[in-house]
Formats: structure tokens, sequence, C-alpha cells
């Protein structure tokens, strides 16, 4: 649901600076159905769950950027709106676990566990999301922020090879980000994960 939350996001944040056209598509619900990638929602998530860290993605949500009233930072606003979802589900749920008896309980309740999971979840998403590379929203913000000429280099050479970074990161890199994510946790939820 978090993925979906993501997506939904981007395509409701083109909607309010212009453009239609996930609206349009039918793709700004929250029916995970509308979502569904066969191979990044099924395929991908069964065969890297047996490897031990579960990886995925949804439909990518459609919109024209050139559709958006906002040209100089529209495409930026538009893919930073998943992250920022993300972030805002993870404290959210953070703060249920830190000012409720759940949190402060030494025993681990269901309600503990499902709010923890869903914290962590949405705080891999928002930092590997914001990871400059493409495909992810990262890029898209690292390219609306630096001047055009210099943009359009990076982005030429950095799409070229975006997706297999994206898979360095996934086998090397992680090992370093996931202490900050456990530390970012830990300092939201006031909790440890077990």
């Amino acid at each position: 649901m978090s993925v979906v939350v993501h997506e939904v996001s981007h395509g409701y944040a083109a909607l309010r600076l212009g453009d239609q056209t996930a609206r349009l598509a039918g793709r700004l619900t929250l029916n995970p159905i509308k979502h569904l990638d066969p191979v990044g929602s099924v395929i991908v998530p069964l065969l890297t769950t047996l490897g031990g860290f579960p990886f995925g993605w949804a439909k990518p949500i459609p919109y024209n950027p050139y559709n958006l009233r906002n040209q100089r930072w529209g495409e930026l606003i538009v893919a930073a709106a998943g992250p920022v979802s993300n972030i805002i589900v993870a404290v959210f749920f953070s703060m249920i676990i830190r000012f409720s008896d759940v949190g402060q309980s030494q025993m681990i309740s269901p309600f503990f566990e499902i709010s923890a999971t869903i914290v962590w979840v949405n705080l891999v998403l928002a930092i590997f999301n914001l990871l400059p590379v493409p495909p992810l929203d990262g890029s898209k913000i690292l390219f609306s922020i630096l001047p055009y000429g210099i943009s359009q280099k990076i982005r030429l050479s950095l799409e070229r090879y975006g997706i297999f970074i994206v898979v360095i990161f996934l086998i090397f890199i992680w090992e370093i980000v996931s202490p900050l994510i456990f530390g970012i946790f830990a300092l939201l939820t006031g909790a440890g994960l077990q």
C-alpha cells in the first residue's frame, strides 16, 4: 500500500499543477489493482523475497511535464511528492508507536510489529527513491535543481546506466545506507527494531 500512496501522490501533485494525465487514466485511486505492474509487483518481489530482501515497484503514474503550470519547479514538486508522502506515513505511524502504550511496552504486540513495519517500509521507500539515479525520483529532483545544460549532460549519461546503478546500490551500497535508516527509525519511534 505504501507504494500505491507514493504513486498516487505523484499523480495528485501533477493534477494540482495542471496535468490531468493520471486522472484521465483512472490512476488517482488507492485501489492497488490499478497500480500493479506484472514484473515489479509480482515477479520481482517473489524472486527477491527468496533472497531475503524483498524489492519491487508499482506501475509509475503517468504525467506530462509539459502540462504543468510551473515549468521551472513542476517536475521537482511532482517527483518529491512520492518520497514526501512516504515520510508523512512513516512519521504518522512512528508517533503512534512513540506516544502509545504499544511503543512503551517491553512486550512486542502485533500492533507494534505492523506499525514498525509500516514505518520501516516507508523510510526505505523514501530514502531509496531520493537517490539521484534515473528512473528514481531523486534524479528528477536533481535535474530540476541543476542548470539546464549541466542537467541535460548528466541526464543523458545517467539514464543510460541508471538501472545498473540501482542494482549496484541494492547489492552493495544498501549495507552502508541501512544503518542510517535504522537510526532514523529509532529517532522517530523511540524504539529499536527487533
